[in-house]
Formats: structure tokens, C-alpha cells, sequence
């Protein structure tokens, strides 16, 4: 009884810094680029685009295609970027509690 006791402390304690972590995660900003840098997303910790910039030399008519293919390239490496931080976030977190490999959090 002691036991469950513990390990439910130890996941109410973990809960409120799941908490804090993930408006801490939200609040930072992370920054995908394409095209050399021609491209450039910035979105927020929860994976919300929050800005783009887009180098003058591609803003050509015929070159619509290969502009929105840079778009696109920039805000999945800027999204995997926020997903990369989350996880590593998470495995400072869960240090040391017995998850079952493979479990995701937050549930």
C-alpha cells in the first residue's frame, strides 16, 4: 500500500510538471528552413505557424510550384524540430518512472 502510496505522489508531482512543461513548450518558438534559407516558418511549440518569410527572388509567377513545395519542406522541418524538443522534453521528465516502452505522453 506504501508503494501505490508513492507512485501516486510521484505522478501527481509528475503531472503538474507535465503541466508547466508543455505552457513552457508552447511559449518557444522554433524556426524551419528551406531552399538554402530561401524559405523560412517559425511555429510556435504546439506546431501553430506563426510566421513565414520568403526571399524576394522567388516571388516569380512561373515559379509558383517550387515556392509552395519550399513552403511546405520548411514547415514540416520546423513542426519536426517542436516534436524533436517535446520528446526530449519528456524523457527529462519521466526519468527514472516505470512507463512501458512505447507509451506516449501526455496520455
Amino acid at each position: 500500500m506504501r508503494d501505490i502510496m508513492g507512485m501516486m505522489g510521484k505522478l501527481q508531482d509528475m503531472q503538474e510538471k507535465m503541466q508547466q512543461m508543455q505552457a513552457e513548450v508552447e511559449a518557444q518558438t522554433v524556426e524551419g528552413v528551406s531552399g538554402g534559407g530561401l524559405v523560412r516558418v517559425t511555429l510556435s511549440g504546439k506546431g501553430e505557424m506563426r510566421g513565414i518569410d520568403i526571399d524576394p527572388s522567388l516571388l516569380k509567377q512561373e515559379e509558383a510550384d517550387i515556392l509552395e513545395d519550399l513552403i511546405v519542406a520548411a514547415h514540416n522541418d520546423a513542426k519536426q524540430k517542436a516534436e524533436a524538443m517535446m520528446q526530449d522534453r519528456m524523457k527529462d521528465l519521466t526519468a527514472g518512472l516505470p512507463i512501458p516502452p512505447g507509451m506516449k505522453l501526455p496520455f
